[in-house]
């Protein structure tokens, strides 16, 4: 007699190790002990505990299909839906489970946190099509299948707060609109539907938009519906240097000058890169003069860059790059 594969696998016992909070008062941790099936989710095991052992404990939920975001949470320490995610695959060695709230956004209960300036930068990149490109009662205004496939990739964000939770950039500068917002507002420059396009790009031009992001990879390594905001951000980006009607500030100098430097030779002069970055601000020159005369010092600033072996090469990458950006 045959027995079925999923016959044989039993319930395992797992430590759930989730942190308890209500609003500023000191954390404190409590654990546990489930016995789980194999295909048990986190959120499968946190309703469990509810319902069996703790009706305190603050959690929100709502779909259990991947569809709302509204289970986010760190599990092991990493924003993730707590729907989406099996027990059996993130326990640990020692059969724990940490369960903690999001970052970036302070806590009501548990791991119930107050989402207020998740919506208010949200609501900062203006996310819906024009109010004056909406008003067109004539006829329904329809897209092309490849007008529409531009904003597949953004239009899948479910607004979650994982990609937001994690932001180093938002964790450092709390103006910062966050990825979530800025893969929104690309949707909305490429939205062909919309007239406000280069209103759009004059403010997402500013240091608590496009440029704030810090390239770390966190959202993108978070995000549990493939949106990548960071791809959406560099995509902000490229349109803004590509503007002629733009202002150019520093962040598009440190851009411009990386990339020339680096094209050109192979090498990033320190000397003339901060020279050709801040030349419209000697006040930021005079605050790095400290750290090159240090530099100096130390030997770790040449007077004199020589291209490197082979920097033909690096010309030719650059230049196919660009011409990409282009196509």
């Amino acid at each position: 007699m045959l027995v079925h594969d999923s016959a044989k696998k039993k319930s395992m016992e797992i430590a759930f190790r989730v942190r308890r909070q209500t609003g500023n008062d000191p954390a404190t941790y409590q654990t546990y002990k489930l016995d789980l099936e194999p295909g048990a989710t986190v959120l499968d095991a946190l309703t469990q505990i509810k319902w069996e052992q703790d009706g305190t404990l603050a959690f929100r939920k709502n779909c259990r299909n991947a569809i709302c975001g509204s289970c986010g949470m760190r599990i092991n320490g990493k924003a993730a839906l707590a729907c989406a995610t099996r027990a059996a695959d993130v326990v640990d060695e020692r059969g724990e489970i940490l369960i903690q709230p999001f970052g970036n956004m302070p806590v009501i209960k548990d791991i119930v946190v107050d989402m207020q300036d998740f919506w208010k930068h949200l609501d900062q990149v203006e996310p819906y099509v024009s109010t004056a490109a909406r008003n067109t009662p004539e006829k329904e205004f329809l897209q092309t299948p490849e007008q529409r496939e531009k904003l597949e990739q953004s239009g899948n964000c479910i607004l979650c707060g994982a990609c937001y939770s994690e932001c180093n950039s938002r964790e450092i500068n709390p103006e910062f609109v966050g990825p979530h917002a800025l893969a929104k507002a690309y949707r909305m420059v490429e939205d062909n539907r919309d007239d406000q396009t280069e209103k759009r790009l004059e403010r997402y031009n500013q240091p608590d938009y496009a440029w704030g992001c810090t390239r770390c990879f966190s959202c993108d390594e978070v995000c549990p519906m493939g949106v990548q905001p960071l791809e959406q951000i560099q995509k902000i980006r490229t349109k803004l240097l590509h503007s002629r009607k733009l202002p150019e500030n520093t962040a598009m100098r440190h851009r411009r000058v990386l990339v020339a430097q680096i094209r050109n030779s192979g090498w990033l002069d320190e000397t003339r890169f901060a020279l050709e970055v801040f030349a419209k601000s000697p006040e930021a020159l005079l605050a790095l003069a400290p750290l090159g005369l240090r530099m100096l010092l130390k030997g770790k600033m040449p007077l004199r860059h020589h291209p490197i072996d082979n920097f033909a090469e690096v010309t030719t990458l650059i230049d196919a790059v660009h011409q990409d950006d282009y196509n």
